[in-house]
Order: C-alpha cells, then structure tokens, then sequence
C-alpha cells in the first residue's frame, strides 16, 4: 500500500511553494509524523510531516515549484524497515555528525588549505575554478546541504563546512549561508575556533570582470516585492515627520536595566517603549487602526478595531517579516520585550508559522538598527499607518523646552506614513506628537496619559 505525500494547506492566500529540501532520500526509510519535506512559500519555509511509515519515493525534485495539494512522492507502508537501518531524520544527523568528525581531521582539512595557498599564487579564472573543485570535493561534499544553500555558498566563495546548519537531519538551509555571509561580511570567513575545518577565503572576481549572475527571486522576495508595489498604487500614501528625545527613556533603562533583568529574564529594550506609546496614541486616534474594506453592498467602508495587533517588521536571512504582537495593549512591558525576543529568533532559524504573520493592525519598523537616519516606511496593506523608527544621534536642541539653552541631546527622528483616504493629516500629525510626548516623559506610559 502506498500513502501520497501531498503538500498541505498552509493559508487561504498561499497556493504553491518551492521544495527546498527532502529531508528522507529517495527510497530511504521515514517514521510517520517524522519531516519529510521542507517546502518554502511567499510567507515561510515549513517542515512536512510524513503521512505514514515506510520507503519514500520521490516524485519532484528539489528545487521544483508545487501547487498547494500536489502529489511530490510517495510511501510505501507495505516494505519493511531495513534491518538496523535508521529512520530518514536519523540517519541524515549521523551522517552530518560523521561528516563533521572527517572534516576535523586531517584529509578534507588539508585540501581546503591547500586552496588558500595555490589562490594566492594564481588570480582570476584560474583560482575560482581551483576554489569550486576544492569544495565539490573536499570538506563541503561531506556536508548535508540543501541544493539552493549549496548553490548559494559556492557563488559567495564560502565553505559549507564552516556554517553551522538549522535545517532537518543536520542539512545546511539558505538561510544558513545568507546568516553566515552577514555576520562575516566585515571579516574572516573562516570557520570557528571549534575544530572544524577552517574555510576557504573568497576568491574576488578578476579586476575589470564585467560577469553576470542571475538568481532566482524567492517566494517571499516575490510576495514582499508584489505587496509594496499595491500599497503605492492603491493608497494615497503620505508620510510626517517629527524627532523625539530619548533621554528619558535611556535614563530610565539605566536605572533600572538589571532589576528588570533579573525579575524578568528578559533585556529592556526600546521597542517596549514605543510599543506602549503606539497602543495609547491607537486608543486616542482609532481610525489609523483601522481598515479600508468593501461593505455589504461592495461599497467602501471603514473597518475599525478594538484592539491592537501591533506587527514588527523583523530583517530574516530570506527578506523582511511581520510577525504580530497580538492585543499588544493588554501585555506588560516584559512581556512585549519576550514576544520580540522570540520573533526576532525565530525569524532567523525561518521558524516563524503563517498565522504569526497576518491580521496586524498597525506596523512598526525600526531602520535605526542599520544605521538609517531617515526613511518613509511602506505601508502594510490593508493597515492605515506605519512608524519608522531611525538612529539615535546627538543634536543641539533648546533643552530644557523653553529655557533659551542649548543643549546635546540623543534625538530620534521618527516617521508615520499613513493613508490619506482615511486618515487626515491634523490626526496623523497629533499621533505622532502623541508617540513623541509618551517617549520623551515615560510616565506617561505607567499613568496611562
């Protein structure tokens, strides 16, 4: 008897997605429940479960696009588990884990070195195609990757066996590589102190090289790229400006940084801050809470919330995410601070489930962490509004407010982009100016002000 692996349902507004990965090789051995597939959509990659337990088969490849509900391979229930054999998973974690004691060792080690000393010694052409060899037959051959992450780390001219993997069995995932190139791209790429297998250095492109590469835009590349283009072409979109004094509020977390700490488990951020802001300005200006949608008789109308499910725009190895801090108005500073915490983590790993990522109410984005000094933030559709939050620099300002006194003060430019169908311009401003005033006088925020 043979049990269909057939892609699932995974949201109303997802109809296909890309197999980034079998976890279990053709005709190997799968336990029911165990991941079988790892599929990547225009919203997140997910693991597919085995339907049932025997031999699989099969019936697309990696790298293929699938509708939701294709049959990709099947199972055989009615074969036996191959005596002594592991389980798909298993077995895949034992290789990797045995690829990886090799690599420690002497042979691939030494011909990823070697590398390094004959790139010096050569240039252009001659050196990347010494690099490639080395890696389809050194240390990266030994290491469980998915085709897409493979393909990546050899056009970066970085070693697989030097990326520590996130994937099923052990497998090394695109975002894995993307992940290791930006937390090396200001210095070696070398592997870790650990014991593994240093890795090769990037061998530039020949001075005056004029090659081109194209790549293949991911599902959620796709989806992120569909999605900004409607909100500028269906919103009249206008964005407002104002700064903000964090002096406050960076006095604040210095004092009481540590009890926070060691009451909570959790770092106090600035996010929490501007979070609360947000939900009180919400409260006070509902209608940048609301949506623009079609009535009963098709006619546009005017969908209002009662809560607030603030999204946080997250930077993930694969493009930007939304996850939703849901009824962000009833949850304590702690409690926003470890929701995202957890989103931030798992947007990195490509953990984040589909249901985290829809139904916000109103977006924040903080450019400010790369090193943004002014931006106007894309709406989220159908949402009304976004913050952009930028870099804190040290200005001179009149400080105290009407002193006549100059002073250097750690400022924050902040913008709201909103809707102007909906929203006016007077009320966006006086949101903004309430977000401001919270900020710079947190007790605003503990008296609910």
């Amino acid at each position: 008897m043979a049990t269909k692996i057939e892609i699932p349902n995974v949201g109303e507004s997802v109809t296909s997605g890309i197999i980034a990965a079998w976890s279990v090789e053709d005709g190997g051995y799968v336990e029911r429940d165990e991941t079988v597939l790892e599929l990547e959509t225009d919203k997140v990659t997910m693991e597919v479960p085995a339907p049932a337990s025997g031999i699989v088969k099969h019936g697309a490849a990696e790298g293929d696009e699938v509708d939701v509900g294709a049959v990709v391979g099947e199972i055989d229930e009615s074969a036996e588990k191959p005596a002594g054999a592991s389980s798909g998973a298993s077995e895949e974690k034992a290789k990797s884990e045995s690829g990886s004691e090799s690599g420690a060792g002497g042979g691939s080690a030494t011909a990823t070195k070697d590398v390094g000393v004959s790139s010096s010694e050569k240039s252009g052409a001659d050196a990347i195609r010494d690099f490639e060899t080395a890696q389809s037959s050194g240390n990266d051959a030994d290491v469980k990757a998915t085709p897409l992450a493979r393909k990546l780390a050899q056009e970066k001219g970085v070693s697989l066996s030097g990326i520590a993997p996130t994937g099923t069995g052990g497998r090394v995932r695109e975002q894995d590589v993307l992940a290791y190139i930006q937390s090396h791209q200001h210095g070696s790429t070398n592997g870790s102190a650990s014991g593994s297998a240093p890795a090769a250095q990037a061998v530039p492109a020949a001075r005056g090289s004029r090659e081109v590469s194209v790549e293949r835009m991911s599902p959620m590349r796709q989806k992120i790229a569909s999605r900004l283009v409607e909100a500028q072409q269906t919103a009249a979109m206008l964005t407002t400006f104002n700064e903000c004094d964090m002096g406050a509020v960076m006095d604040m977390r210095k004092q009481y940084k540590e009890k926070f700490a060691d009451k909570h488990g959790i770092g106090l951020g600035f996010m929490s801050f501007f979070v609360k802001a947000c939900t009180q300005a919400l409260e006070k200006f509902p209608l940048i809470n609301s949506y623009i949608t079609a009535g009963d008789d098709g006619k546009p109308a005017v969908q209002k919330h009662n809560y607030a499910d603030v999204a946080i725009a997250v930077a993930g190895p694969k493009g930007l995410v939304v996850p939703v801090i849901r009824s962000a108005e009833t949850l304590s500073f702690a409690e926003i601070e470890s929701t995202i915490k957890d989103f931030g983590m798992r947007a990195k790993d490509g953990k984040l489930d589909l249901s985290e990522m829809t139904g916000g109410t109103f977006t924040i984005t903080n450019g400010g962490i790369f090193g943004s000094l002014m931006s106007t933030p894309i709406l989220n559709p159908p949402q009304s509004a976004i913050l952009g939050m930028h870099g804190i620099k040290k200005r001179a300002i009149e400080y105290p407010a009407g002193s006549g006194q100059i002073a250097l003060r750690p400022m924050m430019y902040l913008a709201l982009s909103y809707d102007h169908r909906i929203v006016d311009g007077a009320e966006a401003v006086q949101f903004l100016v309430s977000i401001k005033d919270a900020i710079e006088d947190p007790a605003r925020l503990m008296l609910d002000l």
